[in-house]
């Protein structure tokens, strides 16, 4: 928990949208960085830590949507790389929107199972709290999906928020983001 006189550090995981030649924030991501900034954070620049965690999902064989029967060693390492650079753009943005503003802040990636990695870095780095967007899935959807939220709200050893996409954000498929 914060110290009088120190900043609340607030964790706030995000994600990379998921949909096609979209490289930016996922909607939920943004959507809760968002609230946490208009209703956390408001005026009080100087009372908040921001924490930035971007879990990275290994591919089984580190392509997406492509073959790699045929890929090369060189082809892995240009994959490795790329996604490096993926995540960085990714952090990148939430970095420059809190300079912007004058809102301490860090950042770092991860690789793993998201909902794992989120508890066990809330475990070692001691937030205050971690705030997490939600797609809103129904529980069809969450049966074969699966909620990295839902799974925080249980197991992460902090107070947790989540941040509902709002329905005008939801895309063609809600299982995007």
């Amino acid at each position: 928990m914060a110290v009088e006189g120190e900043p609340t550090r607030v964790m706030v995981a995000v994600n990379e949208s998921t949909i096609k030649g979209y490289p930016h924030p996922s909607i939920s991501s943004r959507g809760a960085f968002e609230w946490t900034l208009k209703k956390i954070v408001r005026s009080n620049t100087s009372g908040f830590k921001l924490l930035f965690l971007h879990v990275q999902v290994p591919d089984e064989d580190g392509f997406d949507d492509m073959d790699s029967i045929f890929a090369s060693p060189e082809d892995f390492a240009s994959m490795k790389h790329r996604n490096k650079i993926r995540g960085l753009h990714l952090l990148e943005y939430f970095v420059k929107h809190c300079h912007d503003i004058g809102v301490a802040c860090e950042a770092w990636i991860k690789k793993g199972d998201p909902k794992e990695v989120i508890c066990h870095e809330v475990n070692c780095v001691r937030p205050d709290f971690l705030v997490v967007g939600n797609r809103g899935l129904g529980p069809f959807q969450r049966v074969f999906v699966g909620t990295v939220s839902e799974f925080c709200v249980k197991h992460a050893e902090c107070p947790v928020i989540t941040i509902k996409r709002s329905a005008s954000e939801t895309p063609q498929d809600p299982v995007d983001d």
